[in-house]
C-alpha cells in the first residue's frame, strides 16, 4: 500500500485554511477574539480550525492522540502524551494569531507527528503564500510537493540574514544579542509567525533564527523540517531539541557551519 500520509494531511491543511481560516481573515469581530492567558489571544479560527483538523487527524490515524494547542490551553496534562507510545499529533491550527487577529501576515497552519516519542513527520502552511512544506524524518523535506534542501554554502557572518526574537529574552541574553546584531549583514525582528521563519530558512530568504520560548506547537514541526532538508535545530548550549523539553532557547540554521558562526557571533559574550 502506498503511504499517501504527507498528501493527506498536506491537503487537511489547505481544507482547513480554505474553509475555516482564510473566511475569517479580517472579519472577526470583537466577540471572535479572546486572551486566553496574559498577553495570549486566541480566535474562533484558532478553534473551529484545531476541531476540524483534529477530527481527520484521529481518523487518519486511528487510536492516535492530539496534542492542540488551544487543547492545552484547557487541559495542560494532554502534554504528558509526548513522551509517550503510538502515534501523538501537534497542531498549532493558527500560527501567528497576533498578526491574523490584526489583519496582518504571516500566519500559518502547522502539524507535526510523533512516533513512540520520536518525531516522525512535520507540515507546514502559509495559505497567503501557497507555501507547503512537508517532511518525514529520514526521507527528506519537500516545499509544494518538490524536494528541497537548506543551503549547503557558509558565508561570513557579514554576509548572513537571520532573525532574533529578542523579546522574551533574559536581560543578559538579550545584551548579548544586541551586541552581536551589528556582525552579520542583517538581523531581523521576527515575523511573530513561528511557521513563516522555519519556511524562510527552507526558502533560503534567510539562514537562521534565534527564539527563546520554544512552546510544541510552535517548533515541533519546523524543526524536524529544517533538520530533514540538511539543517539543524538546538538549544543554545548545543544539545537537541525535543517538542517535550521545558526549556527555553532554540538556535535553528541552515547547515552545522552557520550555526555554529552563529551561536559564536550572537550568543559568546
Amino acid at each position: 500500500m502506498v503511504d499517501t500520509l504527507l498528501d493527506d494531511v498536506g491537503g487537511l491543511l489547505r481544507e482547513t485554511a480554505d474553509q475555516v481560516v482564510l473566511p475569517l481573515f479580517r472579519k472577526l469581530d470583537d466577540a471572535d477574539v479572546a486572551e486566553k492567558a496574559p498577553g495570549e489571544i486566541v480566535t474562533v479560527a484558532d478553534r473551529r480550525a484545531e476541531e476540524m483538523i483534529s477530527a481527520t487527524l484521529r481518523r487518519l490515524r486511528p487510536g492516535s492522540v492530539v496534542v492542540g494547542e488551544e487543547a492545552v490551553a484547557d487541559d495542560p496534562g494532554l502534554l504528558r502524551h509526548l513522551r509517550g507510545s503510538g502515534d501523538v499529533w501537534l497542531v498549532d491550527p493558527v500560527d501567528g494569531t497576533s498578526n491574523f487577529a490584526a489583519g496582518r501576515r504571516p500566519f500559518a497552519l502547522m502539524v507535526s507527528l510523533l512516533t513512540d516519542g520520536e518525531p516522525a513527520a512535520a507540515w507546514v502552511l502559509d495559505p497567503l503564500a501557497d507555501t507547503l512544506a512537508s517532511a518525514r524524518t529520514g526521507e527528506g523535506a519537500w516545499l509544494n510537493g518538490q524536494p528541497v534542501r537548506t543551503t549547503r554554502s557558509a558565508p561570513p557572518v557579514g554576509e548572513l540574514r537571520g532573525a532574533a526574537m529578542t523579546r522574551f529574552l533574559p536581560p543578559a541574553s538579550r545584551a548579548t544579542v544586541d551586541a552581536g546584531a551589528a556582525r552579520f549583514g542583517e538581523l531581523l525582528p521576527g515575523q511573530h509567525c513561528a511557521g513563516r521563519e522555519y519556511l524562510d530558512v527552507l526558502l533560503g530568504d534567510q539562514q537562521f533564527v534565534l527564539f527563546w520560548r520554544t512552546l510544541p506547537w510552535d517548533h515541533g514541526p519546523g524543526t524536524l523540517l529544517v533538520g530533514a532538508a540538511g539543517g539543524v535545530a538546538r538549544r543554545f548550549d548545543g544539545t537537541d531539541y525535543h517538542p517535550a523539553d521545558e526549556g527555553h532557547g532554540l538556535l535553528v540554521a541552515a547547515n552545522e557551519e552557520i550555526w555554529t558562526e552563529v551561536r559564536d557571533a550572537l550568543l559568546t559574550p
